[in-house]
Formats: C-alpha cells, structure tokens, sequence
C-alpha cells in the first residue's frame, strides 16, 4: 500500500511557500505516495501540481467578513479538516505557515496522527503578534510535533524571543529546494535593459526601498520591474509617480514565465526587511542571476557569501543598495564571476537533496 502524506496550507496562490509545498507534494507524488494537498481556502492553484495529488480546498473564504461569518469559517474549517484527517489517516501531515500549522496540528493532536509544523516567514510578523493565551496553544501544539521544520537555520532565534518558547528544542533547519523552471525564451520581455525583484508587494518585501535606491541612480537606460502583487500596490504607485518613474519603474504583476525574466535580467535584488529564506533569491541564484541582497533576518546571509556569489547589504542601508546595484551594472567582469558562482546553489540546494531531508524526518 502506497505512503499516506498529507500536505496543509492556506492556499497554493502564489508566494515562496506555495511554491516549496507544491514541489515537495510533486517529488512524494513521483515516488508513488499517496498525496493529498489540503487547502484552509479555496483559491487559484498558481503552480503545477502532479495530476496524482489530490487537492481539497475546504472552505470558500472571503476577505473582511463581520464577527459571525469568521466564527463559521473558523468552525468549517476544523470540522473538515479534522473530517479529512480522520479519513485519510496520513503516515504525517505537513503543515506549512502558522495559520495551517495550528488547524492541522490541533486536529493531529485530536486524532493521535503525526504531524510536522513548518514556519516560513519571521515569527516577528506572525507569532510575536498573537495574544499569551494564543502563543500558549501554539506552544504546546508545536512542542508535541515531530518537528518545527525552518528553512534557515537562524530563524529560531526570532521563536526564543517569546519567552515560553525558550522551552522549544525540536527545531530542524531544512533549505527550499530550487524549482526547475521551463526552459526560458529568448524573446525580449522588456523593451530596455532591466533590474528584477520579485516578491508579494508588501511592506515586509522593502519595494520602497528598491525604488528610492534606484531613482538614486538616476539611469537612462536600464528599468526596474518588480513581479508580484500585494495589498502595497497603490501606496508603491503613488511613490513611483511621486518620483517622476511611471515610465522606468514597472509593476508588472503575478508572472508565470519568470524564467525568462530572470534570464534576462541585468541584476536581481532582494529589498526584503524580513524572510524566511527567500525562494526568490534561490531561484534568481540558479538562473545566474547576479544578485544583490539586504542582510535581513533571515536567510540571505545563508544563501549569499558576500563578494563571492553576490553582494549583501546592510538592512534598510538604500544608499548602499543604490551602489551595489551600480557596482554590478557597471562591472561587467564583476556581474558575469557572481552569475557563474551562484548557479552552484543548483547542486547544493536540488530537490533530491531537500526532499532526501524531508522524507528521513517524516519517516522517522
């Protein structure tokens, strides 16, 4: 009888842990597991997912409900989870992101199955948000996993930071493997050359950052696209208009052929004031992209070794970023060593190896 594995999320819209979970299931899928991705919320699936995963999405939320409507979902929500759980009876469910990580958990907790909770972002702008009563149950629902998989190794300093989870200590650091895209197209996806970032427009990805950095430079003849979409969009619009760039500053949006942007990119950067560990880079790093990156918590100072695979910035130093982002565009030997050097992130981080780590930890 094949593997039972179950996958939990909030979603597969896109974002770096949308991406990783749809791998991982993808990679459990081809080893002939029996996959099951739940989905908390109905929405649209961005990424491919193996034909052999089954997907459940279990409830059809909407954004900004009064008190009564949450309290209905919220109900919805477990009752069907645990009724999938309870049906399904996974060798481990894996939970991804705090919200999945505290329904899955407390049904796993209900029913006697396994489970893995996975963080995926800072616990600065979830975890050190919640309530004592809240962190309490997230406590124990955490402590009594098989682990608490991060996917950069310093994160767990931001858990220790509340006081209760000091007493914390199945913490497991596990890398985002690197996705394998199509093979990219030669056709120019913009009209001049370009700096690339990519991220959810939002307050943690620091796009007003980039943009100041980059009206510093003042170029002629090179634009700054940033992919993605996010509640930022209009205040990000108003900056760019403040600062005469509606011409060279482009939102261009969710891109589901981001191959060929990153290949055609003079420079990737990374604004970010907070990760987990930023797929993006990752991915930009195996195109050989040459890569600039604020030294954020957390992830870049483990992906990046600065002057050798890219350039790493101070935190919320623009001037700095402004200048590193010079130094590659106007260096051709510089910007061609760091592109050679960072493609090896493909062997280190591939997806046989991550998955080789996942697969000893849920078996275990």
């Amino acid at each position: 009888m094949a593997t039972k594995l179950c996958f939990v999320i909030n979603s597969l819209e896109g974002g770096g842990a949308e991406r990783v979970i749809s791998n991982l299931a993808n990679h459990f899928s081809d080893k002939n597991c029996s996959v099951t991705m739940i989905c908390l919320n109905t929405a649209e699936v961005r990424y491919e997912i193996n034909k052999n995963v089954k997907i459940i999405n279990l409830v059809a939320r909407k954004d900004h409900q009064n008190l009564l409507k949450r309290l209905k979902y919220a109900y919805l929500t477990f009752y069907r989870l645990l009724s999938v759980l309870k049906k399904e009876k996974p060798v481990c469910t894996i939970c991804f992101m705090t919200s999945a990580n505290i329904w899955a958990g407390l049904c796993c907790v209900i029913l006697g199955l396994p489970y893995l909770v996975s963080e995926r972002t800072a616990p600065v702008y979830t975890l050190h948000q919640y309530n004592k009563l809240l962190q309490w149950i997230v406590f124990h629902i955490y402590r009594k996993s098989k682990a608490i998989v991060l996917p950069a190794f310093e994160m767990f300093k931001g858990f220790k930071r509340i006081k209760q989870f000091e007493k914390l200590h199945n913490f497991k650091t596990i890398h985002n493997p690197i996705h394998h895209f199509s093979r990219s197209n030669a056709n120019p996806v913009n009209d001049k050359r370009f700096i690339l970032s990519v991220g959810r427009l939002c307050y943690e990805k620091g796009f007003d950052n980039l943009i100041e950095a980059y009206s510093k430079l003042q170029l002629s003849d090179v634009d700054l696209l940033i992919s993605g979409e996010g509640p930022d969009r209009a205040s990000l619009e108003k900056q760019i208009a403040d600062l005469n760039l509606k011409d060279k500053v482009k939102l261009i949006g969710f891109k589901s052929n981001l191959q060929d942007y990153y290949a055609q990119a003079e420079v990737f950067v990374l604004s970010s004031r907070s990760e987990g560990y930023p797929n993006v880079l990752v991915e930009a790093m195996g195109m050989g992209c040459a890569c600039v990156a604020m030294d954020c918590e957390f992830g870049p100072s483990e992906i990046i070794k600065h002057g050798i695979n890219g350039l790493l910035v101070a935190k919320e130093d623009i001037v700095g970023l402004s200048l590193s982002i010079n130094k590659i565009l106007n260096n051709s030997y510089l910007r061609n060593e760091l592109s050679e050097k960072a493609k090896s992130i493909n062997e280190t981080n591939s997806i046989e190896k991550i998955s080789a780590n996942w697969e000893q930890l849920i078996m275990s």
